[in-house]
Parts: structure tokens; C-alpha cells; sequence
């Protein structure tokens, strides 16, 4: 793998865990509406977005950030 392949493994990396955050977040608002944010669901997709946070703001420690 080149150098430049490795770039835009990252750069696809990183794209696909914003639009990761994306859907969880907006799966989170359409549990809280429906008044379910107390369920099994809900709980998991919680700490399915703060792991992607996580690795977000690992990203953003190096410099890359959304644009």
C-alpha cells in the first residue's frame, strides 16, 4: 500500500464515521420522540455514539476535522 492509499483509507475512514454519528444521532432523536430513550435501544446506540466520538475526537487530536 502506497502512501497515498493509506491517505485516502484514512480519509475514508474518518468520512465513514461521520456519516456513522450522522445515523446514530438521528436513530437516537426518532427513539427519544417516540418517548423510548430508556430502552435497550436506545442505550446501545448511546454508547455506539460516544464511541465514534471517541474516535472522532482522536482524529481531531492530529488535525483532521470536519470541514
Amino acid at each position: 500500500m502506497t502512501d497515498q492509499e493509506r491517505l485516502a483509507a484514512y480519509d475514508r475512514l474518518y468520512a465513514d464515521l461521520l456519516k456513522e454519528r450522522d445515523k446514530v444521532l438521528t436513530d437516537m432523536d426518532k427513539l427519544r420522540a417516540a418517548g423510548k430513550n430508556r430502552g435497550a435501544a436506545f442505550q446501545q446506540l448511546l454508547a455506539q455514539k460516544l464511541t465514534v466520538q471517541n474516535l472522532i475526537g482522536r482524529f481531531e487530536i492530529y488535525g483532521i476535522k470536519e470541514t
